[in-house]
């Protein structure tokens, strides 16, 4: 690990800010300066104008509240502690109706130093065995919109007052501005209608962020707590990155998508670093006869579908929440 750790820090010194940083955060930019537009034309009465505005908002929440709060529970989007948490803020709960406290301490302290341990960080915190397995797939992610503020204030009571007020705050006021902004600037003539525009827009990727979230561990080796490998061993066999995928690169971010892989050996790294580094990383372990586990989306969704009973219905059920709503 330390080798790797050595050619992999020589190309992060050998990197510009742009690529450590600032790439990332112009596709977080954008994603904020297309939110006007988007609610600009959810005000039009045109069908297709119509649409396409709850694309470029669904598209624009997604890349904010998956890339962004993935970015910034690792503190990846500044050099600076402070802004770090900052933004942890700011995304997590402002954008995402998430706990930044609960979220960064699962996702962190949990699923990426117990990534694949039994009754740690064994699997997804999206598992409903009870579930048929084409519901499962394709109708109850739809829910995640609603779940995750109702999972977010559950949360609460495990959560210091300061620290509870602040997070249902920041819930409240992001839900909040974005329903009013629907009601004053895209013209919505009925709270219902309203809310119902707010789930569409939130849900717009909900099912493959379901599905990213059980096709990279779910399936993989497990290993005993009493009995951990190197993290060397750990992550290269029991993480898989997915093909690459234009959209979902870009909304999701690599890290998520075709770098995971690269992602929990290095998780300090931005999306951009993790691409840059991924050919490194992908030729250390091949020659050092490491798995490096890389499958497709659509044959991981096959895999899923026709072996659902076993690895989402007789798996071991979840000790703690361990994954990033």
């Amino acid at each position: 690990m330390m080798e790797l750790t050595g050619l992999v820090q020589k190309a992060v010194n050998d990197s510009s800010w742009w690529e450590r940083r600032g790439i990332d955060g112009a596709i977080l930019a954008a994603a904020f300066l297309s939110l006007p537009a988007g609610f600009l034309l959810l005000s039009c009465s045109h069908t297709l104008l119509f649409s396409l505005g709850i694309l470029v908002m669904g598209t624009a929440h997604a890349v904010i509240t998956i890339k962004g709060t993935h970015l910034a529970s690792h503190g990846s989007l500044s050099e600076s502690q402070a802004w770090g948490r900052f933004w942890a803020v700011f995304f997590i709960e402002l954008c995402g109706s998430f706990s930044a406290r609960a979220g960064v301490h699962a996702h962190i302290k949990v699923h990426h130093a117990h990534t694949n341990i039994f009754g740690l960080g064994d699997s997804s915190t999206w598992k409903l065995p009870f579930l048929p397995r084409y519901v499962y797939m394709f109708v109850a992610p739809l829910a995640v919109p609603v779940i995750t503020p109702v999972v977010a204030l559950g949360l609460l009571k495990d959560l210091s007052m300061g620290i509870a007020l602040r997070t249902l705050c920041m819930i409240t006021l992001g839900l909040y501005s974005q329903y009013w902004l629907l009601l004053h600037l895209s013209g919505f003539q009925s709270p219902v209608s309203a809310l119902l525009c707010m789930l569409l827009c939130r849900a717009a990727f909900s099912l493959p962020y379901i599905h990213v979230n059980i096709f990279q561990h779910i399936g993989l080796p497990m290993f005993s707590a009493s009995r951990r490998p190197s993290r060397l061993h750990q992550m290269t066999h029991g993480v898989l990155n997915l093909s690459r995928n234009p959209l979902l690169d870009w909304t999701f971010g690599h890290s998520l998508i075709n770098c995971h892989v690269e992602h929990h050996l290095f998780p300090f790294l931005s999306d951009h670093m993790c691409l840059k580094v991924k050919p490194i990383i992908s030729r250390y372990l091949r020659e050092k006869r490491l798995p490096y586990q890389e499958d497709g989306y659509l044959s991981r969704m096959c895999l899923f579908l026709r072996e659902y009973q076993e690895l989402m219905v007789l798996a071991p059920p979840i000790t703690e929440l361990v994954g990033m709503q």
